[in-house]
Order: structure tokens, then C-alpha cells, then sequence
């Protein structure tokens, strides 16, 4: 397991949260000056200096859930609300998409490339804050600093620990489905053409050596796919073409996205409940969380603007409906933290959980659903 992943994994998932809520922002015809409050606010909250020191840190992967918490946190770091069925459904697309972009890496250290394709669109939408663009690159620094000179073999470890950690996940999301990239059982399908990587040559030849080092014979074969040589490397600088297209926003065209749970995944419930949510009260798993989210700086609205409930379903129908058939055990509910019955052990915690005060919103948003950082004032 590499101690260096948990930066990444974080970025990356928190890019396509945003691409997420962008595209659903706009289909639900949110005012623009209300939906660039949102993105601004989240954008802000997620590279905050602070916590971006605080992610930095060498430290091991920890629960899904934990991780799942954080995010909670940061979507509802401005006026929008979710409800539990759209924050699930959110979750499901944020991972699912990743791990899609971390199987069809060419290289380890494409993974870095992925990153930097989040992070340019996340410029995208802050184009017009000078302020949040400066703490945005300040991170990309770091990334260069941090990655910049690892070796091919620390990257195949972080690209491990990646595979890992998304093992036993199969939710069926639309458009992969669509695009024949996902079967029906939720795997994903591997290509057999395009691009090689970088570096590498075209399959099929097979070069004999003497014991001298000097090339005897060649013997070709036919490796039954339709692969290319790679036009160029994609660029690590700042700005730069990154050539490699995973990362981008694949939301960026309207199109509706689904997400079912396969059958492996229902049948799989049971056996990774362990893996999916370990002992909440973890001493490792309570630090972590008093970290990130004693690191995260959340600007309590200021004057009467109100919120508003972001609906990631088609109708308000469907998401009642997919609050109630996803399975129990596989469902993200924030970790029940008895913070207050222990001050002593988890005293910084339950500072933390103190200040998850959110201004009361109006009572036909509250009518459908509670606002998931309340859930926590029961911690």
C-alpha cells in the first residue's frame, strides 16, 4: 500500500463531484449567479491551504465511508442541499468513474495526467475568481512537487492501492453502459486498440538476442487488436496538452446518467460489509476525520440568501424510489460517531462536530428530505 495515494484519490474524486453537480445544476435550471455560488464555495472549501497540508501528509487509505463523510462535508459547503438517496447516487458516479480512469491508464503514472485533466476543468469553472484559481495552482505545485519525480515502480504501487481500494465495486452507471465500456454485471470492458504507452512499441513483434546482446531473428504474431503508436507524451507542466482524455468532464454534453447495482454487487453486500464499513470508532479513523475536517474552512452563509435541494434524479419520484431499494449494507449513511460520550479520547472531534451548524432552510426544501449535515449534529 502506498502512503502517497490519498491525495490523489481525493482530487480526482472531488473533480468528477464537480462535473457532477455542474451538469445537474444546469438541468435543473438553477440561476447562474446560484449555481456559480455553489461550484465557488466547494471549489474554495477543497483547496483550502490548510486542508490541502493536512491531504499531503503521508498516510495510509482509510474507509470508504470515512472518505464518503468528507465529501458529505464539501458538498454542502455552500447553499445547495442534497438529500441521502442523491448524496448515494453522487457517491456511486464520483467512484465509478475513477475507477474506470484508473483501470484504463496506460501507465502508472498516467494517473498523475487524469489528476491534472481534473484540475484543469476545475480552472474552467473558476475562471472568473482570481483568488480560488491561485489555490487551485498552488496545488497542482504541489502535485508536481510531490510526483513529479517518483519512479514508474512508486506509481504502479499508488495505482495498486487505487485497484484496491475500488475492488467489489459494480454499479452499473448509464452512459458507460451506452458507450459499451461497462457490462451489465458492472465490470468494466478493457480495449483492445487505440494508443500504446508512451515509450512502448506496437505489439507483435518479437525480437530474439544472442548472448552477446546482438539481435539474432525477429518472429512476428498476430496479437488479435487494432493498437497504435502513441502521438506524443502528454505534458506535466501547468498548462500543456495532456493528450491523454480520461479525467475530462464527460458530463459536459446533457445527457441523462443512471446508476443501478448489479447483481455481483448486491450478492457481494454481505461479504464487503467489513471492507466497505470497518469500526467507525477507529482511533486511526477518528484522527483522520479531525484532520481533514478540522482542515476544511466552511464560510457560514452570510444574509438571508436561501438555500436550495439539488436533486440528482430525473423526478423527485425516482429518488424516493432509490432511497428505498438500495441495499442496507451498501448504503453511505454518515458514520454514527458517539463523539459526545467520550470527550477525553475524541475531544478535537467533537470540537469539530460542534461547528456542523447549518442556517435552517426553508420548509418546502426541508419537506424532502433532511439536510445530511444535520445527520451529523447526532453524532
Amino acid at each position: 500500500m502506498s502512503l502517497r495515494t490519498l491525495p490523489l484519490l481525493f482530487l480526482n474524486l472531488g473533480g468528477e463531484m464537480l462535473y457532477i453537480l455542474d451538469q445537474r445544476l444546469r438541468a435543473q435550471n438553477i440561476p447562474a449567479d446560484k449555481a456559480r455560488k455553489v461550484l465557488n464555495d466547494i471549489i474554495s472549501t477543497m483547496f483550502n491551504r490548510k486542508f490541502m497540508e493536512e491531504l499531503f501528509k503521508p498516510q495510509e487509505l482509510y474507509s470508504k465511508k470515512a472518505l464518503r463523510t468528507v465529501y458529505d462535508r464539501l458538498a454542502h459547503a455552500s447553499i445547495m442541499r442534497l438529500n441521502q438517496a442523491s448524496m448515494d447516487k453522487l457517491y456511486d458516479l464520483m467512484t465509478m468513474a475513477f475507477k474506470y480512469q484508473v483501470l484504463l491508464c496506460p501507465r502508472p503514472k498516467d494517473v498523475l495526467l487524469v489528476t491534472f485533466n481534473h484540475l484543469d476543468a476545475i480552472k474552467g469553472f473558476i475562471q472568473d475568481s482570481p483568488a480560488i484559481l491561485q489555490q487551485v495552482e498552488e496545488t497542482f505545485q504541489q502535485l508536481t512537487d510531490r510526483y513529479g519525480g517518483l519512479s514508474d515502480g512508486e506509481f504502479q504501487l499508488i495505482r495498486q492501492t487505487l485497484l484496491i481500494f475500488f475492488q467489489d465495486l459494480h454499479i452499473r452507471v448509464s452512459i458507460f453502459l451506452k458507450d459499451k465500456v461497462q457490462n451489465s454485471n458492472g465490470r468494466f470492458v478493457l480495449p483492445v486498440s487505440g494508443p500504446v504507452p508512451w515509450g512502448t512499441e506496437v505489439p507483435g513483434l518479437i525480437r530474439i538476442f544472442t548472448d552477446k546482446g546482438k539481435e539474432a531473428k525477429k518472429v512476428e504474431f498476430k496479437h488479435g487488436g487494432h493498437y497504435v503508436t502513441a502521438p506524443k507524451e502528454g505534458s506535466f507542466e501547468l498548462y500543456g496538452d495532456r493528450v491523454l482524455k480520461l479525467g475530462t468532464n464527460m458530463y459536459s454534453m446533457n445527457r441523462p446518467v443512471e446508476t443501478h447495482m448489479s447483481g455481483a454487487s448486491k450478492n457481494l453486500a454481505s461479504r464487503t460489509q467489513e471492507i466497505i464499513a470497518p469500526n467507525p470508532l477507529a482511533k486511526e479513523e477518528l484522527n483522520f476525520l479531525a484532520r481533514l475536517m478540522g482542515g476544511m474552512e466552511i464560510k457560514k452563509p452570510s444574509g438571508p440568501e436561501p438555500g436550495f435541494r439539488l436533486n440528482l434524479f430525473t423526478t423527485d419520484e425516482e429518488e424516493e424510489q432509490a432511497a428505498l431499494t438500495r441495499p442496507e449494507e451498501l448504503s453511505y449513511e454518515v458514520i454514527n460517531i458517539q463523539a459526545t460520550q467520550d470527550l477525553q479520547r475524541n475531544k478535537e472531534l467533537a470540537r469539530i462536530m460542534g461547528e456542523f451548524e447549518v442556517t435552517e432552510q426553508p420548509k418546502h426544501s426541508a419537506s424532502k428530505g433532511d439536510d445530511l449535515l444535520a445527520m451529523m449534529d447526532g453524532f
